[in-house]
């Protein structure tokens, strides 16, 4: 199991239950500000000062991260500006021509793809590096994949949405070999795009194939999927060469739930336990009877523990006090199942007659 390398030496209970975070994180108002500085022309604040700026943000969030006790954690995504536009600036083949409406009042500059695209400079291989020298804990590396990548870019090149996922699978492929060679051992794919259109999980499915080729069997491998349809897409996604599912569940109070148990579920569980679109932050308790959801689903060794999604649009303090009563009360279920109290078990499946 490649759960087992991020248990802590010093884990106080027999059984563990691995939390972790799913990427990004409220950004502290003062790297707003220097980002502001840094596009004016007028600014004094040039490439090092903003550089700097990020290394503090990511050294801060962080240490938060560390402090609030996740096992797996993240920098909060301090150095990127979007999920799709901060790798577009990074592949060669695809630009960026002004910000596009997505929802409401939501814009995003949308990539297009112009020429045919190639590895221009590594990703995220600094950002981990970094972010391994300021803490202990292991640290997460949340990547946005190739098919919302193809999704969410102008197609100007290649014969079909399809052909262009592919080709950025394979980009993706040679960022997580670097990243592994850097020491990366938990790597998150996230696919929000699946979400709204599900009926093309064969094409996730042969994009991930090509990005885990040649990747070494203790590199925990996971994928995020977003609020959606479930049903759509499961138990199909079971054959995605992946270690762990990340699903968003506590946000529609878990009626999605028996999705997960009409068939035994084979691979990790990746639960979210708190909603990450309500600033309201839940209690211990509450937290706990939503871990409790998961094991349902599978037992203690396949659950980990997480917010339905990234925590960038909550204020920072209801941020951080979600991530420690999400710890706070993963420990207690720990400890109840050391005591027996908890008995857990997926319900017995219908047969088929």
């Amino acid at each position: 199991m490649t759960r087992e390398q991020f248990r802590p030496a010093d884990h106080p209970h027999d059984h563990f239950l691995l939390t972790t975070v799913v990427g990004s994180y409220p950004k502290p108002k003062w790297l707003h500000r220097a980002r502001d500085l840094w596009n004016d022309d007028e600014s004094k604040v040039d490439d090092e000062d903003f550089e700097e700026a990020k290394d503090d943000a990511s050294r801060l969030i962080t240490k938060e991260h560390e402090r609030a006790g996740i096992d797996a954690v993240v920098d909060g995504e301090m150095r990127r500006n979007e999920m799709v536009e901060y790798f577009a600036h990074r592949i060669d083949g695809c630009e960026c021509n002004g910000p596009v409406k997505v929802w409401g009042h939501n814009y995003f500059d949308k990539p297009s793809v112009v020429e045919e695209i190639s590895y221009a400079e590594e990703w995220l291989v600094s950002e981990y590096e970094f972010t391994s020298t300021v803490t202990e804990q292991p640290v997460k590396v949340p990547i946005t994949g190739p098919y919302t990548l193809a999704n969410w870019s102008f197609n100007e090149v290649y014969n079909s949405e399809t052909d262009l996922a592919y080709e950025f699978a394979d980009l993706v492929n040679e960022e997580v070999e670097q990243l592994v060679e850097a020491g990366a051992r938990y790597i998150q794919i996230d696919e929000p795009a699946l979400a709204t259109t599900p009926d093309d999980h064969a094409i996730v499915g042969e994009c991930l194939e090509r990005i885990v080729d040649g990747i070494p069997e203790d590199v925990r491998i996971g994928l995020h999927v977003c609020y959606g349809d479930y049903s759509r897409i499961y138990p199909e996604i079971l054959e995605f060469p992946v270690h762990e599912f990340d699903v968003e569940l506590c946000n529609g109070d878990y009626e999605q739930l028996d999705v997960f148990t009409e068939h035994e579920f084979t691979k990790d569980l990746a639960l979210g336990v708190v909603d990450v679109h309500d600033k309201e932050v839940e209690s211990v308790d509450q937290i706990k009877e939503n871990i409790k959801k998961g094991l349902e689903v599978v037992p203690p060794e396949q659950l980990t523990v997480s917010p339905d999604c990234g925590l960038k649009l909550l204020p920072r303090d209801s941020a951080y006090q979600k991530m420690e009563n999400l710890v706070t009360a993963t420990r207690e279920v720990e400890a109840d199942l050391d005591a027996g109290e908890i008995e857990y078990g997926n319900p017995t499946v219908p047969a088929d007659d």
